[in-house]
C-alpha cells in the first residue's frame, strides 16, 4: 500500500482535523461575540468556508481523474490561499505532488511535498508525507538527506515497517550493504501488510548472497 491514502482515509483525516480544532475557534468567538447568537453565527460561517473548500476539492478531484495537471495545481493553490490549515489543503498538495511524480517531475513533487510537511498539522499525515520524501530523495541519489528525514520523524508508529525498508534503500544506496540487510529484516520481521513482503525477501537474498 502507498503512504498515499484512501479516499476514505482522506476524510477521516479531514474530519479529525475538524473535531481537534473547530472547539476552541468556537470557543473564541462566542466569548468575542457573546452566547448563543455568535455561537450560531460562527457554526453557519464554519460550515459556508467548509462547504466553499469540499466544492474546490471535488473540482481537484475531477480534474485529477481527467490528469489535467495545471487544473490540479491551480485549485490546489487556491485551497491553500482560501483554506489552509484544513485537511482539503493537505490533501489537495498530495494530489498536485502525486500528479508530479505521475509526470515525473520529481524536484516539483519534492518541493510540494515538503511544503505540506511543514505545513500540516496532523502527525499521521505528517509520517506518510516524510516517507515520500524520503522516498523521492532516493530517487535522486540524496541518501543522507533522505536518511535525515526518515530520522526527524522520531516514533514512526504504524508507519516503521516502511520507514525501516525506505531507510535500508538509503543505505543500500550509500554502499552500507550490511545496514541495509538490517533494516530490510526488520521490515519484514514486522509482518505488517504495509509493506510488500515479496519484494524485500527478495532485497534481503540480494545482500545475503553477497
Amino acid at each position: 500500500m502507498d503512504e498515499y491514502l484512501t479516499e476514505q482515509e482522506q476524510w477521516e483525516l479531514v474530519k479529525k482535523w475538524l473535531r481537534e480544532n473547530t472547539v476552541w475557534l468556537l470557543a473564541g468567538v462566542v466569548i468575542a461575540a457573546g452566547g448563543i447568537y455568535g455561537w450560531r453565527l460562527y457554526q453557519a460561517h464554519v460550515e459556508s468556508q467548509l462547504l466553499a473548500a469540499g466544492k474546490l476539492y471535488d473540482q481537484l478531484t475531477a480534474a485529477y481523474e481527467k490528469r489535467d495537471q495545471g487544473e490540479v495545481a491551480k485549485l490546489s493553490a487556491q485551497l491553500q490561499s482560501e483554506h489552509g490549515g484544513t485537511g482539503y489543503a493537505d490533501h489537495a498538495q498530495l494530489a498536485a505532488a502525486r500528479m508530479y511524480l505521475e509526470n515525473n517531475q520529481h524536484a516539483q513533487a519534492l518541493d510540494t511535498l515538503q511544503k505540506l510537511l511543514a505545513a500540516t498539522k496532523d502527525p499521521q499525515l505528517s509520517l506518510a508525507v516524510r516517507l515520500r520524501v524520503a522516498r523521492i530523495q532516493v530517487d535522486q541519489s540524496k541518501a543522507d538527506e533522505a536518511l535525515a528525514t526518515l530520522q526527524a520523524a522520531g516514533d514512526a508508529g504504524a508507519f516503521a515497517p516502511r520507514y525501516a525498508e525506505v531507510r535500508g534503500d538509503a543505505l543500500f544506496a550509500k554502499g552500507k550493504r550490511d545496514e541495509a540487510l538490517k533494516a530490510y529484516q526488520e521490515a519484514l520481521a514486522a509482518n505488517s501488510q504495509a509493506v510488500d513482503t515479496e519484494l524485500l525477501k527478495l532485497k534481503i537474498a540480494e545482500l545475503s548472497r553477497s
